[in-house]
């Protein structure tokens, strides 16, 4: 599996603005709930019941917020670099840019932890995080998650 499995280039989207954590995982379920044809509530319900276990925030300004739907038939990503960082209670007390939300089946478990794996390790990689910083557009960004190697 590779992120182009779960990730379109409809899906990275580039200067969004928010105030805060709910309000982004709020409007990011909005755009998910088209694309996917279910509930936006449902999806935002589902990300904030994540996010109350521990935040998504993995440090260095990187959020992976994700949940696990009966619903979702395949893992299903959305990238997105925010105009100005916001608080997301990240371990590491930072504000975050940079937000890829994950939609993941109940089971195979095999399947959902390749794709959490995929996107963790590719916002770990500096230079990863450094191209995704400097995309002019939403088609760069979508390219620079992409580049295999990672």
């Amino acid at each position: 599996m590779i992120v182009t499995d779960f990730l379109s280039p409809t899906d990275a989207l580039v200067d969004v603005r928010a105030s805060g954590k709910r309000r982004l995982l709020q409007e990011l379920a909005t755009r998910a709930a088209t694309a996917l044809g279910l509930s936006a509530d449902r999806i935002c319900g589902e990300l904030l019941k994540r996010e109350e276990l521990g935040s998504t925030g993995t440090g260095g300004g990187i959020a992976i917020p994700h949940a696990r739907m009966p619903e979702i038939k395949k893992p299903f990503g959305m990238l997105v670099r925010l105009k100005r960082p916001i608080k997301f209670d990240a371990i590491d007390n930072l504000t975050v840019d940079i937000v890829f939300v994950l939609l993941l089946p109940i089971a195979p478990a095999d399947e959902q932890l390749t794709a959490l794996a995929i996107v963790a390790r590719k916002l770990r990689n500096v230079d990863c995080v450094h191209r995704l910083r400097d995309a002019g557009d939403a088609d760069h960004l979508y390219r620079a998650m992409a580049v295999e190697g990672d």
